[in-house]
């Protein structure tokens, strides 16, 4: 193999990944414009093991109505599916049943991506990462806030509290 033809492969095996990695940046800030906004309650979680450096672990109430739904099948290591919710008052999700497609959804339902992986059931992103010394801040988290495609997919962009506000803190210095 010429050192030209060396080259070339290189060059255009960067130019490939850096076309993927873009594809999936354009694709996620299209489900930030135009997903639709809804909430999902936080699963009770142990105040003692919630902060784990500066992210916290989440676990919504909706992947434990998933494993109820899922009954004697808690065996499946990997599994795909959606969850079919309905929307409240206040756009938190509620759970109505599993689907094996998102078109299975009706016109006041919301159909979102659930993977297991491991046996553990997963909807959106179960790390919420923050600015060190914020975590006594976001323990009041109750909701997370999501942004659903219409093919289910689901992006975590950030929690709320539990009059369902955003929780932003305000700009400080936390040395």
């Amino acid at each position: 193999m010429t050192e030209m033809l060396r080259r070339r492969i290189l060059w255009g095996g960067l130019a490939l990944v850096l076309l993927v990695c873009n594809g999936l940046i354009i694709a996620k800030e299209r489900l930030l414009a135009s997903g639709e906004t809804l909430l999902l309650e936080l699963a009770p979680r142990d105040p003692r093991s919630i902060m784990q450096g500066d992210y916290m672990r989440l676990r919504y109430s909706l992947m434990r109505e998933i494993d109820n739904a899922l009954g004697d099948q808690e065996d499946v290591a990997t599994a795909d599916g959606y969850v079919i919710a309905t929307l409240d008052e206040d756009s938190v999700a509620r759970f109505q049943r599993l689907a094996q497609s998102a078109d299975e959804a009706g016109a006041s339902e919301v159909a979102m991506l659930y993977r297991i992986r491991g046996g553990r059931v997963k909807i959106a992103s179960d790390a919420f990462f923050f600015q060190e010394g914020l975590g006594e801040f976001y323990e009041a988290a109750r909701y997370g806030e999501v942004k659903v495609s219409p093919g289910g997919d689901v992006l975590l962009v950030g929690l709320r509290d539990r009059d369902k506000r955003p929780m932003q803190p305000a700009l400080i210095d936390v040395e």
